[in-house]
């Protein structure tokens, strides 16, 4: 965690781009109004994405679900098998007038780790990949720049393996595991893997955390 702790503190210090525009694709409204814009990201169980995501001032959703596969309409049991094709991930509506993409994805590239390749620590297969579905060029070109910046900084040894993709359709996961930190601190995987990263994270972000 020291480890991964360092490399967030290099990371901050990448110089941040303006906001983006936005657009819809397949049917699937990328923004809810002019003011706001969605990505959706995969880094592992959606739980501990969404926790980070949900404490961050200017950020109006973050939905656990699944994308990326090519099965309509999947179900947790069937994307556990890991023969979907979907990852995965947590849907962010934002404010880009608070928070640019550039920092979701600052906070996306030090919560977890993008050089394991379909892997998060103990969570293996396809559907735990790292990943993010891109709504148009703007977006795209966003996440190519921070990934390029995180390259040439060396702050990984090993080289990072997110797949940079367009978006088609994301899924909501079952109520159940919306807010699941929230409603579960003390369930197992909460307190034992979770509980630590959301104290580094408050720490490091705390100038970025919601308002209270």
């Amino acid at each position: 965690m020291v480890y991964l702790l360092l490399k967030s503190l290099l990371l901050s210090s990448l110089t941040l781009s303006s906001a983006l525009m936005v657009n819809e694709t397949n049917n699937q409204p990328s923004i809810l109004a002019q003011d706001k814009e969605v990505v959706t990201l995969g880094g592992g169980c959606f739980w501990c994405i969404e926790a980070f995501f949900d404490e961050l001032e200017g950020v109006e959703r973050a939905e656990s679900g699944y994308s990326g596969g090519w099965v309509d309409n999947p179900t947790y049991q069937r994307v556990c098998t890991g023969t979907t094709g979907h990852a995965e991930v947590v849907q962010v509506t934002f404010d880009p007038r608070i928070i640019s993409l550039r920092e979701i994805l600052e906070v996306f590239f030090t919560m977890h780790d993008p050089t394991t390749l379909n892997r998060q620590g103990a969570d293996i297969g396809t559907q735990y990949r790292s990943v993010i579905f891109y709504r148009n060029q703007e977006q795209k070109a966003v996440a190519e720049q921070v990934v390029r910046e995180i390259h040439d900084a060396h702050l990984w040894e090993a080289p990072i393996v997110t797949e940079i993709a367009p978006f088609t359709a994301f899924y909501k996961a079952e109520d159940y595991h919306q807010e699941y930190y929230k409603r579960n601190p003390g369930q197992g995987y909460c307190r034992v893997v979770i509980a630590p990263k959301i104290e580094k994270f408050r720490e490091h972000f705390r100038k970025k955390l919601r308002r209270k």
